[in-house]
């Protein structure tokens, strides 16, 4: 891609996610990877070359492949050993770099734009700064917990029907089976520790857990910042508010149950919401 031509640019990023083309079924005709590339901030033909290749360069010296695919292996066969009736799909996982110099994406994401929803494959768009690079294993697990979850015999996600509630929990589930062998490195590093403690974000999250639509999701997932460019209406969160409330609502869910969130891949968010919110206190919040 970096030799290409202005005119060969777009062809080459295709056959760079040609691959995953499978993860676009539900779009007649399929989509156009290399909308996707850009959509999933993907670096730019003006990326300037010098960065792109040290960035690369980051991430061979890290052993970056090595360890997402011996972390895809290992959190494969907890997930299996704990739930024998779950199918592990077998994943196609693209690793690309971000573009630098898009700033929502290097500030308010810090770096990571993941999506590992549709069962097969996982889609990792980075930039290998120090914290990127220490929690590789970590950002693997989260996005493979959503696939397993998502894969036949799983829960059944449907752009028009899902609902916030079910996003909210799946985040939590994720980002703390990663934390069972990660410990911090675990969690989603671009939400501030004041979002994750925050009774008032909290709350905010809890109202919205009816809303129905993906369309929505920027804003009560990944919050205000990121549903203005999105073009999603804002409501009132900061960014990774849907996170930080998810942690807290399985965090709650598992104390009550002794259960892990690996044995929960499949467990549905109305069940986990329904036993957590009393635990916080919050049961009559929920619209």
């Amino acid at each position: 891609m970096l030799n290409s031509t202005p005119e060969q640019w777009q062809e080459r990023t295709r056959q760079l996610w040609a691959p995953m083309s499978g993860m676009y079924f539900f779009i007649p005709g399929g989509a156009d990877m290399a909308t996707v590339h850009t959509q999933n901030f993907g670096f730019g033909r003006d990326t300037p070359r010098q960065e792109v290749e040290e960035a690369v360069l980051a991430l061979e010296r890290a052993y970056a492949w090595r360890r997402i695919k011996q972390a895809l292996s290992n959190g494969t066969r907890e997930l299996a050993t704990a739930n024998p009736e779950v199918k592990i799909p077998d994943l196609t996982v693209l690793l690309v770099l971000g573009d630098p110099t898009n700033s929502h994406f290097m500030d308010e994401l810090q770096g990571l734009s993941a999506f590992g929803g549709i069962s097969g494959y996982i889609a990792i768009t980075i930039w290998p700064t120090e914290d990127i690079l220490a929690r590789l294993e970590s950002i693997a697990l989260h996005e493979l917990h959503h696939n397993v979850r998502y894969s036949p015999g799983g829960v059944v996600w449907s752009p028009q029907s899902v609902t916030v509630g079910e996003q909210v929990v799946a985040e939590g589930l994720a980002d703390l089976f990663a934390a069972q062998s990660y410990g911090q490195r675990g969690y989603t590093h671009f939400v501030k520790n004041q979002t994750r403690t925050s009774d008032q974000v909290l709350r905010r999250v809890i109202d919205g857990l009816a809303v129905t639509g993906m369309q929505d999701f920027p804003a009560w997932i990944l919050g205000d910042a990121s549903a203005r460019l999105f073009g999603a209406h804002p409501v009132g969160l900061p960014t990774g508010a849907g996170y930080a409330a998810g942690i807290r609502i399985v965090r709650a869910y598992l104390s009550a149950t002794g259960r892990t969130a690996t044995e929960c891949v499949t467990t549905p968010a109305d069940h986990i919401l329904n036993i957590a919110l009393p635990q916080l206190g919050l049961e009559n919040r929920r619209s």
